[in-house]
């Protein structure tokens, strides 16, 4: 295994023992195995069998070409993890339970976003979001810890440009990886403005549901499976549980709903996505479970007229160099989360802006082969993530095609490589200056592992 897939495989194994939700499957296979101690780190912190196999079982998940040898890779890992925990406790290193709060709530969403629905994610886990969070928040809490020692022993560990071309040169040709074609793109989204007489005929629309719901006509479930027009909560009775103040929904729906009594139906909300009503089913201290209806106000063609002149206009300021792109997203995009990433487009999986063109949706290729490095599309109209029609043009701001690694067009992966290789051996350095003075045990089956030889302090 070269070094470019070894560190591929080290992030995600590292992502799995971050936060790992073990499926109930999962769980009862780790319950069967006849679980023992296998690590002893200080007084009192320890590592069983059933862990090392459920981290496995996730990262089988993720690869299922891994071999058992993976399992010396993962217990590694959490050795290294609480050691820097005990470490942690000798340099009184603290965090706040509003950090692990915070952690647990991004941890939590990027869950959600990945299995597609907070209900999703619950009966995939067997347990409630609630549940999850008070199940993890000591590992959480535990790994904040962990990774506060680690940014100490790597906070001086940089990489010079020669480094990079060292360790470059190091790599025989045979190993050097093979990238595929990839692009940097980037939008400018402007949604169509909706038409006074449409925003209004939408408002009446709520306000008689509404009416008619307070009246006893309709149950409120039945009103949302009929009527409302938020495809994530409309079959199931406009349902969402789970609702919290800062769990990524929009502040006016957050304010109206921790307004609610139980049973409680509020006023109409206007949000971002349209009007809507909300009735409390339950509320849990900081969460709430609740039911709501969405009614969206309709756009017109004429609407979708307005926003590509105004892309039009953008576009010519853009091609006569009267403005740059990253400025033009800033000032006219409607789409607040490209305004953090300058209008780019990011690979949620690595979080930077290079894609595989070949994991790009069909229609945005088409699009990018009428394009040229720097160039500008025509405004058009497409489909954003919410499935809604909008408007934008597409910015082409790199394109590479398939090739060996090469420092002139992969400096930027190589890089990231070199240090990520630079701050292992940094790890393992101050493990080696201080693992004299931690208690480790190993059982005897690890020890022969690589890079597990050397760490055994305490023998049988």
């Amino acid at each position: 295994m070269n070094f470019f897939k070894k560190k591929n495989f080290y992030v995600i194994v590292m992502a799995l023992i971050a936060f790992a939700i073990a499926s109930p499957n999962q769980q009862a296979y780790a319950q069967q195995t006849a679980d023992k101690i296998i690590s002893i780190i200080g007084r009192n912190r320890i590592i069983l069998q059933s862990d090392i196999e459920i981290q496995f079982a996730q990262a089988r998940l993720q690869n299922p070409d891994i071999s058992d040898s993976v399992k010396c890779l993962i217990l590694k890992e959490m050795i290294l993890k609480k050691v820097f925990m005990e470490q942690a406790d000798r340099d009184s290193i603290t965090v706040t339970e509003e950090d692990v709060e915070g952690q647990l709530e991004n941890r939590l969403r990027y869950f959600i976003q990945m299995y597609g629905s907070q209900e999703k994610l619950e009966q995939m886990a067997g347990k409630t979001v609630f549940e999850l969070k008070e199940e993890y928040r000591d590992v959480i809490k535990d790994e904040m810890l962990s990774e506060r020692v680690t940014s100490q022993i790597l906070e001086s560990v940089k990489i010079t440009p020669a480094e990079v071309e060292k360790f470059y040169n190091k790599i025989p040709v045979d190993s050097l990886p093979f990238f595929p074609a990839t692009v940097e793109v980037g939008q400018i989204v402007v949604d169509p403005p909706v038409s006074k007489e449409m925003d209004d005929h939408a408002h009446s629309t709520i306000e008689k549901l509404r009416e008619q719901i307070i009246e006893g006509r309709f149950s409120f479930e039945a009103a949302a499976g009929l009527y409302s027009e938020d495809p994530g909560s409309r079959d199931n009775g406009g349902k969402i549980d789970g609702v919290t103040r800062d769990g990524g929904f929009v502040q006016p729906f957050v304010a109206a709903t921790f307004k609610l009594q139980n049973g409680e139906i509020s006023p109409i909300v206007k949000t971002q996505f349209g009007y809507h009503i909300i009735q409390m089913i339950k509320r849990k201290g900081d969460e709430a479970d609740v039911r709501h209806i969405l009614i969206k106000p309709k756009v017109t063609s004429g609407d979708f007229n307005k926003s590509i002149e105004k892309l039009d206009s953008i576009r010519n300021l853009l091609v006569t160099g009267k403005m740059d792109f990253p400025e033009a997203v800033g000032k006219f995009s409607t789409d607040d989360a490209a305004k953090r990433t300058g209008g780019m487009i990011m690979d949620p999986s690595t979080g930077n802006s290079d894609l595989d063109i070949t994991k790009l949706d069909p229609v945005m290729v088409l699009l990018l082969d009428t394009l040229k490095p720097g160039g500008y599309s025509a405004p058009h109209v497409f489909v954003n993530e919410q499935r809604e029609k909008s408007c934008r043009i597409v910015f082409l701001k790199t394109r590479t095609t398939p090739h060996k690694a090469n420092l002139q067009e992969d400096y930027g992966k190589i890089q990231v490589v070199a240090l990520q290789q630079k701050k292992q051996m940094r790890i393992e350095e101050w493990m080696q200056q201080h693992l004299h003075t931690f208690y480790l045990w190993i059982a005897p089956e690890y020890r022969t592992c690589d890079g597990l030889k050397d760490w055994v302090v305490e023998a049988d």
